[in-house]
Parts: C-alpha cells; structure tokens; sequence
C-alpha cells in the first residue's frame, strides 16, 4: 500500500490523480469531503499529523509514503516519522524545498525544511527528497485581478525564479514512490528556464488574447496582502525569500525532471494553457 499525505494540496493531488492504476494508493486527509476528486481509485482515510491515532490508523500496511507537511515550525514531520516507523512503513518521500541549498537562505520556512529533512535522514527509514522551486499554480493568486482589472500585482517583477510545473513534482514523486534506484537521492527541481512575473504576465495575457498590464507592489504593499493569510513570522519569511529572488539566487536551472521521468520540464506555457480557464473573465 502506497499512502498520500497533503492529497489535497497543489503536489498531492497531481500525485493522486496520476498514480498508476494498478497499485493500490491510500489518501490521508482531514475533510473527507475534500477528496471527491480521488474517486474510487483511491482508499480515503480521515487523518491529522496531530492525532497520533489516526496516523496509526492511516500508515497501517503502509510500505511507502509521501509526506507533505505545512503548519510551518510546527513537529508534524516528527510525529509522522515516529508513526510511520512504528507501523513498519519502508520508504517516506518527502516534499521539501530547494532553498534548503542556499547557505544565504536563513528564513523561518527554510529553517523548518532543513529540519524536517534532517529528520527523515536520521529516522532509519528509506528517503527521498523533493525540492522544488517555487510552484508555477502560484500564478493563480494573480486570476481575481486578471478577471476583473487585466491587471497583476506583484512584489520585484524582473526577479526571475526557474518556477516548476507541480504536475512535474508529482511525477518525479510517483517514480520515487514506486521505484527502487530512488533511496537516498535529492532531487532539486526547477522548470526548464527561469523567468520573471513581468514575463509570466506577457504569457497569459497572450493566451488570453488581451494585453495585461503589470503593476509592481512594494514590499510594503506585499507585507499587508501577505498578512491576510499568512501570520506574521510566515509573512516575514516569505519576504526574505522574495528577496532573494530579486538578488537572483533562484535563476538556476536543474535537468531533474528529465533525468527521473525521461521528458523535459513542461514550460509555464504549457502549464497556463491547462489553466486558461482561470484566468478567464466568467
């Protein structure tokens, strides 16, 4: 049995909705209600890292795991790896992040990463480590202003980040979860080229057929949009790395995709193409 965590997140669902059909695949979620889409391919199991029971419950005849974790600074990975251990699981696949590599990159989000990641090496289970450059879907923060203004708003629109289509992370996910040339490796992943908002923008409004105008947010700006949703040591961290992608520390580009699926990194148009819709005035 192979368990999902996050499925209904942006990376778990492409990995549910494209796990291959002949194995069985277990999803693990907190609102049931949420993975309608998994369909009857998928066994749905009610579970939080927080609640040690259903993690029992959720990682029984568990033999390989993804791990998605998100209450930042919180221990869910350490439950979860406790957990996973005790159940006999073999393998864990974990969704990290490539600032990790960064010797500059010192925020709070990465600080936890770096953690976690040390975490799983050191829990004596099989591990293989995914980290992806910032996800192309977080474009889609950008549709409400695009639908009603033809506008994007953004902090630093010339800092080019090498961003990665989430479809691509599920994909490198599968072949480690399934696979067995996979244990030990960390796989950084990036799209084929970097780019900036500015040129992100370009790219829908020519899918959309109207010019969309870009208008810069200072980081001011940023900080008080951030803070509707994010509490303020998260805002702080997500502004440090936003400044590092100014300083171009997130321009490289990695043929990981390539190298584990055997095709290339899909382009952000590919990936806007398959979410026009959004974009689209309703």
């Amino acid at each position: 049995m192979f368990l999902v965590t996050g499925a209904t997140g942006t990376v778990g669902q492409e990995v549910v909705r494209h796990f291959p059909a002949d194995l069985p695949v277990r999803i693990m979620v907190r609102d049931p209600a949420r993975a309608a889409f998994a369909g009857r391919a998928a066994q749905t199991v009610t579970g939080d890292h927080g609640d040690p029971r259903s993690l029992a419950g959720a990682l029984t005849g568990v033999r390989v795991a993804f791990l998605v974790t998100s209450r930042v600074g919180g221990d869910d990975d350490a439950r979860f790896l406790r957990a996973a251990r005790a159940a006999g699981v073999r393998r864990v696949v974990k969704l990290s992040a490539a600032a990790v590599l960064d010797p500059r990159a010192d925020d709070l989000i990465t600080r936890w990463q770096r953690a976690n990641e040390e975490l799983l090496r050191a829990s004596g289970l099989e591990w293989t480590l995914l980290r992806p450059r910032a996800f192309m879907s977080n474009t889609l923060s950008w549709a409400g202003s695009i639908r009603s203004e033809g506008v994007v708003r953004a902090l630093y629109g010339m800092a080019a980040n090498s961003c990665v289509d989430p479809r691509d992370i599920a994909t490198v996910a599968i072949r480690a979860m399934t696979g067995e040339t996979h244990a030990g490796r960390a796989y950084t992943l990036t799209g084929p080229v970097a780019l900036t908002a500015v040129e992100q923008t370009k790219q829908l409004g020519r899918l959309l057929g109207t010019p969309l105008r870009f208008a810069e947010l200072s980081p001011y700006e940023a900080r008080a949009l951030l803070a509707r949703r994010h509490p303020a040591p998260v805002v702080d961290a997500l502004l440090e790395s936003a400044a590092r992608t100014r300083d171009g520390a997130k321009t490289r580009v990695d043929d990981t995709v390539r190298e584990v699926t055997g095709r290339p990194a899909g382009t952000f148009a590919a990936w806007a193409e398959r979410h026009v819709s959004a974009f689209a005035p309703r």
